[in-house]
């Protein structure tokens, strides 16, 4: 006996714990979804496996939550179903690099591009301007398919796009003037139709593809809808030139397929591209954690690939660089900037005993790094997985979406066959004859007017959108019901360490002992002009906007986490907190007061002092 197994050499999923421990639960990332419909589809597919109990797919961040009894399914069996549909799997875990996606849009946007010009092609042909409004209809359809053509191109360049959109169009208008010239009456049914079967079997042939595998599980979604209103108009089309019937539309049948499916292919471009371009969040997050860390290790210092680092490992950390990972300081001392994790704009002091999280940003010293945490249990992967399972999960939104979709389909066909044979009976039992170019029309316009992807994608895709310009905006939300509540809310508490910035500080209140404001904020940039620290270029930034000439340093010396000691014109000036410059002798008790009310009003006081005196802060 023979036995073959499934072999997958590199694993596409990522394993989760379960809502029960007899089960087990994957994590993929699917690509080649456009709309609810693909999302149904696929849940409908894999729930139909044996041993499936939940199936969640997520449309606006292409991800799929199996659970499932892992004594019957097999994980690299349930997502070579998704294969057979036509759609691409992928580590979830894993970015997808950004050649790797423009080349997906450079595809997408090819077909799209030759449908377009195949639909301009197809209604010039049947285009029969008698009247203002059927002149006007053409024109507004060409004006639209124009500029989007004009769109697609752009990226190629601007001299591209208006060569292509011009070479296009003069073809579109060569078309008409043949026509009326009469040149072209016998051919155009066959040139269409050579349209309406390159689109269906050439250009869209995955579509095509798609749908027989959905037919095959017996499901009915919106691949198998646009086939059956493109054969439909084929199989009209094929009527007129087999009987060469008189005043029998041919050509306009086959153009309803070669439009129909150039708007199928549209809605693929169009939610590739918003997808593409806005869902940013878990890229930026997997970008703050470096590729290498310094290791020591017998004794020496060597450059080790992240995934390699062990718990206890020991990581050196430069000034200037990224936090490689979570870990305990055992030695050094430095101001590491932890905005980008935690969103505090005030670098925080870490010493000896302290703990550091992978993706900050250390500042100018030299910290030793004990390793704490690798892999998922890292701060950073923590985050990343919180947004990734709420990227997988739906906002009650889409819900609603799919459950009406779940008999929109089907209902469109049912409704289209009704309208058919409607109009067939109908002309029959009033007149005795068949009209079946009507009745053929009737079903069409109903499959074609029914095609649900508008349904399917534009809430999708408006959450996919705003969700992009909230991460461009530092926000990330975890659950998609936070994202679609979120309109609802009259009312922000904040709950957050100290007060509310707007992620840089500012130079607020200048307090001189003598009234020399100038003279003080002046001395004080001079003497932070070399400092790292953001309140030290806050200082020299409001300097600047009034119009001070900060003096020339002689030497400086920077205290970490404490302040700067610096000689300026032969004069000792220091600028820091108020504990360092009394740890330096310098007699504050003028100060004490204005430095505890600043303070207490959530301020960040710095002091400076010229030779041992304090001049204000």
């Amino acid at each position: 006996m023979i036995t073959a197994n499934v072999v997958e050499p590199h694993r596409l999923w990522h394993e989760e714990p379960a809502s029960r421990p007899d089960r087990a639960r994957i994590r993929a990332r699917i690509g080649g979804l456009h709309c609810s419909l693909c999302t149904g589809t696929i849940e409908k597919a894999l729930g139909r496996e044996p041993g499936v109990d939940k199936v969640a797919v997520s449309l606006t961040h292409e991800q799929a939550l199996i659970e499932y009894d892992p004594k019957i399914a097999d994980p690299a069996v349930l997502l070579r179903t998704l294969r057979d549909f036509g759609y691409t799997i992928s580590d979830p875990r894993k970015v997808r690099p950004y050649e790797e996606e423009e080349r997906d849009l450079v595809r997408e946007g090819r077909r799209f591009m030759t449908a377009t010009a195949f639909s301009l092609v197809a209604i010039a042909l049947i285009a029969n301007p008698s009247g203002l409004w059927s002149i006007a209809l053409p024109i507004v359809v060409f004006g639209s398919l124009l500029a989007l053509l004009f769109l697609v191109m752009r990226a190629k360049g601007l001299p591209t796009a208006i060569a292509g959109t011009f070479g296009v169009s003069a073809l579109v208008l060569a078309l008409l003037f043949l026509k009326r010239q009469g040149e072209l009456d016998a051919s155009i049914p066959w040139i269409v139709a050579g349209l309406a079967v390159i689109l269906v079997f050439g250009v869209g042939r995955h579509i095509l593809f798609m749908a027989a595998q959905a037919l095959r599980r017996g499901i009915l979604n919106q691949h198998v809808l646009l086939e059956v209103g493109a054969f439909a108009g084929i199989a009209g089309g094929l009527i007129g030139l087999a009987f060469a019937l008189p005043d029998y539309p041919t050509a306009p049948f086959f153009a309803v397929t070669v439009m129909v499916t150039t708007y199928h292919i549209f809605s693929e471009w169009l939610s590739l591209i918003v997808k593409t371009r806005s869902s940013q969040a878990v890229k930026r997050l997997l970008d703050l954690q470096p590729d290498l860390a310094r290791v020591e290790r017998e004794g020496e210092e060597r450059e080790v690939p992240i995934e390699k680092i062990r718990i206890g490992d020991r990581v050196r950390i430069r000034p200037g660089e990224r936090v490689p990972v979570d870990g305990r300081v055992i030695a050094g001392h430095s101001a590491v900037d932890q905005s980008l994790v935690t969103g505090e704009p005030i670098p925080v002091e870490k010493r000896e005993g302290d703990t550091v999280i992978g993706g900050a940003i250390n500042g100018t010293g030299t910290l030793l790094v004990e390793v704490t945490a690798i892999g998922e249990e890292s701060f950073l992967q923590k985050v990343i997985r919180e947004v990734e399972d709420a990227r997988a999960l739906k906002p009650g939104i889409l819900h609603l979406v799919d459950r009406v979709l779940r008999v929109y389909t089907p209902a469109v066909l049912l409704v289209a066959a009704l309208a058919f044979l409607g109009w067939l009976g109908g002309s029959w039992f009033l007149s005795g004859a068949f009209e079946l170019e009507r009745a053929v029309f009737a079903g069409l316009s109903v499959l074609v007017m029914g095609y649900p992807c508008a349904v399917g994608i534009s809430a999708p895709l408006s959450i996919v959108r705003g969700a992009g310009e909230a991460a461009e905006r530092g926000i990330l939300m975890r659950t998609g019901e936070a994202f679609q509540g979120f309109r609802l809310v009259r009312t922000v508490v904040l709950d957050k360490t100290g007060t509310l910035t707007e992620g840089r500080p500012a130079l607020r209140e200048i307090v001189g002992l003598d009234g020399a404001e100038d003279r003080l904020l002046a001395l004080a940039a001079a003497a932070e002009a070399a400092s790292e620290h953001p309140l030290g270029r806050a200082v020299v930034e409001a300097a600047f906007e009034r119009g001070l000439t900060p003096p020339e340093v002689e030497t400086f010396d920077a205290v970490p986490g404490k302040g700067v000691v610096t000689r300026i014109e032969g004069h000792a000036v220091t600028a820091g907190n108020p504990r360092f410059l009394t740890e330096q002798g310098i007699d504050l008790a003028r100060l004490h007061e204005r430095i505890t009310g600043l303070e207490g009003a959530g301020h960040t006081v710095i002091v400076v002092a010229h030779d041992g005196q304090a001049l204000g802060a």
